[in-house]
Parts: structure tokens; sequence; C-alpha cells
């Protein structure tokens, strides 16, 4: 009989962790990304800070490391998200986002589809796509992703060569995207509410949060003003 139940609890505890992630993701109304050296700071001080402040699910995107140094920091980072109760994605990498136990991968427009990436890391991961204009954005909310990305918004030196596509596809998402999406593109405390005010309900940060002097005190700013617009 012990043999027989083993497979049975197995696929329920997988189903568990499934399901809790994409009720976390639907929930989710800041996320944070940021290398492994944000602001010039140990990450872990960074991200320890902005979970406190209410960061719900962070991502690891560091071109510059190799797969050792991803996996070392990746591994600290889920560890820390995980403590928290926030999600812990990987960028660009579906092979390295399953190896480290992370909660899903996140693509852009010219990395692997995301079939592929799908086919890497289960379905019991989390799978986003970047995103940048409306038709775009369509083809997003069809290819089978679990969240979109929609910007940037605002021009960004973390998004070089990307011109700003600002406020219209953020409406466009906000009336026909069923997907959770999350506004991304120089987002921080000044531009928020403007952004939050053309239907953005989840945005996502990166040096708003990766060079503030107070990584918590800003996370805190951002969430709050996100979560008065989700409220709406």
């Amino acid at each position: 009989m012990t043999g027989s139940r083993e497979p049975i609890l197995a696929r329920r505890d997988c189903d568990t962790v499934r399901v809790n992630r994409f009720q976390r993701l639907r929930s989710a109304r800041l996320y944070f990304v940021c290398d492994r050296a944000p602001g010039g700071r140990p990450l872990a001080d960074v991200l320890a800070a902005a979970l406190a402040g209410g960061v719900d699910l962070f991502q690891l995107r560091d071109k510059a490391a190799n797969d050792e140094e991803l996996l070392a920091t990746a591994e600290e980072a889920r560890v820390l998200c995980h403590a928290a109760g926030a999600l812990f994605l990987v960028n660009d990498r579906p092979d390295l986002a399953a190896l480290a136990g992370s909660d899903g991968v996140h693509v852009g427009q010219d990395d692997e589809p995301v079939e592929a990436a799908r086919a890497v890391v289960g379905a019991e991961r989390i799978v986003g796509v970047s995103t940048h204009s409306i038709a775009q954005a369509d083809a997003g909310a069809r290819s089978g992703a679990n969240y979109l990305a929609v910007g940037p918004v605002h021009a960004t030196p973390t998004k070089e060569g990307r011109p700003a596509i600002g406020l219209e596809p953020v409406r466009h998402a906000a009336g026909h995207v069923g997907l959770p999406w999350f506004a991304i593109g120089g987002i921080d405390p000044q531009n928020v509410d403007e952004v939050v005010a053309a239907g953005a309900e989840r945005i996502v940060v990166v040096r708003a949060i990766a060079e503030a002097e107070d990584p918590e005190q800003a996370a805190r700013a951002l969430r709050e003003a996100v979560s008065v617009g989700a409220a709406r």
C-alpha cells in the first residue's frame, strides 16, 4: 500500500506548490529585478530590505555572471525570498531556473520562446515574458505565459537600445489582457502614480530599489502606491 500511495502523495504535493505559486503571482504587486551587486552593495543586504518593504517577486538578472556564479547567487536569493513568502525567478535561463529550485523563469522577445521555456521548467513553474508593444502584449497573452511585463514605459539604462513605449500599451493591457501583467521601465516614486492611473495594478522596478539609499523604504512607498491603484 505504501508504494502505491507515494506517487499519489507526490503528485498532490506538486499540485499544491503549483497552485500556491500561481495564487501568489496573481496577488503580487511589486516585482524587483537586479543583479548580484545592486548599487554596488551585496545582494543579500538589498534584497532582504526590499522584501521587508513589500516586494512580492524577485528576479535575478545578471548578464555578466557565469553559470556557477548565477547558481550560487540564486541559492542565496531563493532562501531569502521563500523565507519572506515571496516568489523567486531567474532571467533568461530556463535550465538554471530549474537547477536553482526557483519558482520560474522570465524570458524576453529575443530569448527562448515561452513554449520552449515551459518544456524545460515544467508546468508547475511560472514562465513570464517581456512585451514591448500592444501587438506583443496580445501575442504574449496567447503564448502560454503566466504573466507579462509591459514596457519600457520610460526609457531606462537597464534596457539599452529599447525605446520607451509610453502609457498606451499599459492602458491597452488594463482593458484587454486577462493574465497578471506588470508595467515596467523607469518606474520610480516620482512617476508611479501616472502608471497606476493608466491602469497598472502591478509594477516592476530595478533602479528605484537597487540604487535607493534605503531600499526598504523605497519598496514600501512603491508597494503602497500600486496597492492603492489595485484597490480602486
